[in-house]
């Protein structure tokens, strides 16, 4: 009975569970939908989601004034505010209704440490009052060189 060595099988070596290389693998879908929701969220937090649904908005509108109407005519009808549309009036009530809940949240007053700083001074235990120098040009001991040195003594 001989034994010949293992071959690994090619469903193995492609990807199961057990294999360590796969598990650290991710695909670039995942790493894309991430960045995808991150932005979608920021988007939101935002309040971009207003801008797009105001786009939409205008270019529905824009589309059914140029139907009746030349598209200079529909340009000015469509964005000179005096005849908004119903999706036009949704997003303004939308945009008031946010403004509202935003006034109502009111900021607290953090207060970690309620009470006075005592400041402390305390003299030093041994004092010695020296003489004055003098500091004038004239009490200076030494004199310059001369001539003036070429180089400068390390």
């Amino acid at each position: 009975m001989t034994h010949e060595p293992a071959v690994p099988c090619a469903a193995y070596s492609r990807g199961t569970l057990d294999n360590a290389s796969t598990l650290l693998h991710k695909p670039p879908v995942f790493s894309r939908i991430g960045h995808l929701l991150l932005i979608l969220a920021f988007l939101g937090a935002t309040g971009a989601h207003w801008a797009v649904l105001q786009s939409v908005a205008w270019a529905s509108m824009l589309a059914d004034n140029a139907r009746v109407a030349p598209l200079s005519a529909a340009f000015e009808k469509t964005f000179d505010g005096k005849h908004p549309c119903a999706l036009c009036k949704k997003i303004a009530e939308g945009r008031q209704s946010e403004k509202k809940s935003d006034v109502q949240t009111e900021l607290k007053k953090l207060d970690f440490f309620n009470q006075q700083l005592a400041f402390i001074l305390n003299s030093p235990a041994h004092f010695i009052l020296t003489g004055r120098r003098n500091a004038h040009a004239s009490s200076l001991s030494r004199t310059p060189p001369v001539p003036p040195p070429r180089f400068l003594p390390v």
